[in-house]
């Protein structure tokens, strides 16, 4: 057992509990209120009114795949001989042991959906994954939780302008990820009308998606390609989320309309290419207010994951409530990725992963995690290497 007093805790779902207790055992939270008392034999930290709250929450980013301190040794996600993949799987490539998963827990990052890059027009499927472990297949929250597509500059520049092969323009990556999902619909249908189909590896990766048992994950930074996967998905009725969505401000009405969970970022650097021209810290903030339900994501390693509350601290400094970016960072993407039964607010009955922060980090630059535990265990405190 494992108990913090004296916490200012923040649970995301519910009301700030000055001079709070929270109280775990067997990896899940057991309590959380103030005047608990401690249990006999168990573990106490003393939170010294420091702010406690749920681990963070990234929707997407690349970690594990994307190595870091590496170069093509390290660069396991994006198999660029075909632009349509679905069959690679994120959990064949994460390296548990790549630097970026510590130092995310250092950060008081502890959950990530990470996968397939954006080369292609569909990459493979993505997976949600606890950041403290050496065996990815205990490390698993979700999985496949999602698939891997990508409209815009990426696809057409990887094959197009590089290998003079489909897809060289738009026209070409709708047409490629449309002829997929035909052929996968009709898969799936001969399949349930007992038809015995001939085995196809990359239709069987497809049939989740099929079902709606988990979304495409679009890749989307222009207003135009935003509106082509929701055009896509609808025309399937196929569940998805919009990742990235840098334009978003731009159509925000139309968004709106739809109600597709956006994934926001990276908004930190420098617009590295075309797409990016309109990136901008502000777009949460409008997005959240038209009523749509945002995540803030790194895409990490283009910004390191420890980095994501301080990403969201930047939205609160451009005009997002500072509730809505906390929530941005923990249960909106825990519940657009379908784990809020596990992670993303300090509630009954959900993982134990808590972080004890020596600041707020979205109002203090030099917040950060003092303690950070996965699963009912510390797995770091300040000053640990």
């Amino acid at each position: 057992m494992l108990f913090i007093k004296n916490a200012h805790i923040l649970p995301i779902v519910g009301e700030e509990i000055e001079d709070g207790c929270l109280l775990m055992e067997r990896g899940k939270i057991v309590a959380v209120g103030a005047g608990i008392p401690a249990p006999q034999g168990a573990e106490i930290i003393d939170a010294q009114g420091r702010l406690v709250t749920p681990g963070c929450v990234e929707a997407h980013c690349h970690v594990g795949l994307d190595n870091e301190a590496m170069n093509w040794e390290g660069a396991d996600f994006n198999e660029m001989v075909d632009p349509i993949t679905p069959q690679m799987r994120a959990i064949d490539s994460i390296n548990p042991l790549d630097p970026g998963l510590a130092e995310a827990v250092r950060g008081g990052v502890t959950t990530a959906c990470t996968g397939p890059g954006s080369a292609n027009v569909v990459g493979g499927s993505f997976a949600v994954i606890k950041l403290h472990g050496k065996r990815v297949d205990k490390m698993v929250l979700k999985d496949p939780a999602a698939m891997k597509c990508a409209f815009g500059e990426n696809p057409k520049g990887c094959y197009g302008k590089a290998g003079g092969k489909a897809p060289m323009t738009r026209m070409g990556t709708a047409a490629l990820l449309r002829e997929l999902l035909f052929k996968a619909k009709r898969y799936r249908e001969d399949k349930q009308a007992g038809k015995e189909p001939a085995f196809d590896m990359k239709l069987e990766a497809m049939l989740p998606v099929m079902a709606g048992e988990i979304p495409l994950k679009c890749h989307c930074h222009r207003a135009d390609d935003i509106l082509t996967a929701v055009r896509i998905a609808k025309e399937f009725g196929l569940r998805a989320t919009l990742d990235h969505c840098t334009d978003g401000e731009l159509i925000v009405e139309e968004l709106a309309e739809e109600d597709y969970p956006v994934f926001i970022g990276p908004s930190l650097g420098h617009k590295s290419k075309i797409e990016l021209a309109n990136k901008s810290f502000t777009t949460p903030g409008v997005l959240n207010r038209a009523g749509l339900c945002i995540s803030i994501i790194t895409d990490a390693p283009v910004i390191p994951l420890q980095y994501l509350p301080m990403c969201a601290g930047l939205a609160v400094n451009s005009g997002l409530d500072k509730k809505e970016a906390w929530k941005a960072i923990t249960i909106n993407p825990a519940r657009s990725l379908g784990v809020e039964d596990r992670v993303g607010s300090l509630e009954v009955g959900k993982d134990a992963d808590v972080v004890i922060w020596t600041a707020d980090p979205l109002t203090n630059i030099g917040g950060e995690a003092y303690i950070t535990i996965i699963d009912g265990r510390v797995v770091y405190r300040r000053g640990d290497m």
